[in-house]
């Protein structure tokens, strides 16, 4: 009895020594490659960092490709979902928004990539994003819509915006210090306020990827 019961602790103990980490893919476009930033500053390594200080062991592979569109996301998730990404971080839509592209062909390429995640008992979080006004209010309304509405649809996680760890206080003024002199991409205090406003969700997805 005693000799069964030590056994298996240590084979309950080997095995958890040599579990393998929770993998997950952070799908984007430069906010998540890290353009301008030395590699240690940038978001996948700023996350990975954060999810080790909450006790997580989770790998995250840096999937941002910069200048990328919903539509570079769709043309290559499916050989981003390699068979040990058990989780997905999607966080495209900021350049469709600069190019100005239709809403409607935004929704039907972030449905692709969920589509493909879902087959691929892929977890999700969708990180949302807001339209400036000067496109009109039909379209702000209707891109703004669409990341809550795909995120129930596909029943993912949800994030509403990437940059909501940059504002103080509801004050925009203040988000200036956080920024690359192009005004457009995080610095590395930046990131790391990201990374904290958005760690809770990417810890949900985590321990969902790992049930």
């Amino acid at each position: 009895m005693r000799k069964g019961l030590l056994t298996g602790l240590f084979t309950c103990c080997g095995f958890a020594a040599t579990a393998e980490p929770v993998v997950i893919a952070a799908l984007g476009d430069s906010l998540t490659q890290g353009y301008g930033l030395i590699e240690e500053d940038g978001f996948v390594p700023q996350l990975e960092r954060w999810l080790a200080a909450e006790g997580a062991d989770v790998r995250v592979i840096n999937a941002g490709v910069s200048g990328d569109t919903t539509a570079g996301g769709a043309a290559r998730v499916e050989w981003t979902l390699t068979p040990e990404v058990g989780g997905m971080i999607v966080a495209l839509g900021g350049n469709d928004l600069l190019r100005g592209i239709d809403p409607d062909v935004s929704r039907t390429n972030l449905e692709k990539i969920l589509s493909v995640a879902q087959a691929g008992d892929v977890e999700v979080l969708l990180v949302g994003m807001q339209a400036p006004g000067n496109y009109g209010p039909a379209y702000k309304q209707s891109f703004d819509d669409m990341y809550p509405e795909l995120a129930q649809e596909y029943d993912t996680l949800y994030a509403t915006s990437f940059f909501e760890g940059l504002v103080a206080d509801g004050d925009p003024n203040a988000v200036g210090e956080f920024m690359q002199s192009d005004g457009i991409h995080p610095n590395a205090k930046g990131i790391a306020l990201i990374v904290e406003a958005l760690g809770s969700k990417v810890l949900e997805l985590v321990n969902t990827t790992a049930d």
